[in-house]
């Protein structure tokens, strides 16, 4: 069977972690390359973050690539409420070994395009930097990937603002450079991530199991779970990051519908809204390239995921 050729983004957040190991499993893709960005903590931390969760899921043979330290216009700004100054809620994970890559993101991102024409696919699961970046430089860059699967936007309520989420807010202009650049997008907004959850119970099970990863998914997750009870969710983490993921190898999981997306990049406090037409009767928006995933199976997600992480 060809393995599809897949490149991830990540900010190395806890849900990033979850995503990183979970994609380390499928037998159906090959992870060409990963890029860190800018997002739930400094470039330098995410950076160091991913590189680590690789390692510790056996992959440190990954090549992980630097990307952008800042956003395009807006300032940086992080999300150590959420994730703690590490970005992994000070779960202990062992130093990777591996060489440092120093090569920009965006430049290895078009090599691997280049090698994979109309193949790769593009994971991002934090801002939106590297990938824009990467179309503004290379302009043939758009018409070379298949396709980018994001976890970003919201359709109805934000979970940073009441407009905007987190991934797309923390750089909205290059957002829109995605969402107006022709490629194919499929869209993983937090109107679908927040049904994808794991309980207390789920995380206990899974830091059990054994494996390197088990105790400190379970410590990462345990250290963001008061925030979400804080605001109104229970005793449940959501694997946002883990959604684009899980599509790779189980699109089943998910299902979604064909829209033109806008990115609102002025300041005020809709700055970061997705604004899509697909709630409205005539099309608003000419470029209809994203696929906006609006429903999701809760319990068979987290099946899955508690499968894989035991294997």
């Amino acid at each position: 069977m060809m393995k599809k050729p897949v490149w991830i983004d990540s900010d190395a957040g806890i849900d990033d972690a979850m995503a990183l190991i979970l994609a380390t499993k499928f037998d159906s893709i090959d992870i060409v390359g990963v890029s860190a960005v800018a997002g739930n903590a400094e470039l330098t931390q995410t950076f160091r973050n991913v590189r680590n969760i690789l390692a510790l899921a056996g992959r440190a043979d990954i090549k992980v690539y630097p990307g952008a330290e800042q956003p395009w216009i807006i300032p940086l700004e992080t999300a150590p409420d959420a994730h703690g100054k590490d970005g992994l809620g000070g779960a202990v994970i062992p130093e990777s070994d591996a060489p440092a890559e120093t090569e920009h993101a965006w430049d290895k991102l078009y090599e691997a395009a280049c090698a994979y024409p109309q193949e790769l696919t593009v994971v991002a699961v934090g801002p939106l930097t590297n990938i824009a970046n990467t179309i503004i430089k290379y302009p043939k860059f758009a018409s070379l990937v298949k396709e980018i699967a994001i976890m970003g936007g919201a359709i109805i309520g934000g979970n940073r603002t009441p407009a905007a989420e987190f991934n797309i807010l923390a750089d909205p202009h290059a957002a829109q450079c995605i969402f107006k650049s022709g490629i194919p997008v499929v869209m993983f907004p937090i109107d679908v991530t927040h049904q994808m959850r794991l309980t207390k119970a789920d995380l206990e099970e899974i830091g059990s199991c054994g494996k390197p990863w088990s105790r400190p998914l379970q410590e990462a997750n345990a250290y963001i779970m008061p925030l979400y009870e804080r605001n109104g969710h229970g005793s449940v983490v959501f694997m946002h990051d883990s959604c684009p993921v899980m599509w790779l190898q189980y699109p089943e999981l998910f299902e979604g519908k064909l829209a033109g997306v806008n990115v609102e990049t002025r300041s005020g406090p809709a700055l970061g809204k997705t604004i899509s037409d697909l709630y409205v009767y005539a099309d608003q928006l000419p470029l209809k390239n994203v696929t906006i995933m609006l429903k999701g199976d809760t319990d068979g997600m987290a099946v899955k995921v508690k499968e894989l992480l035991r294997s």
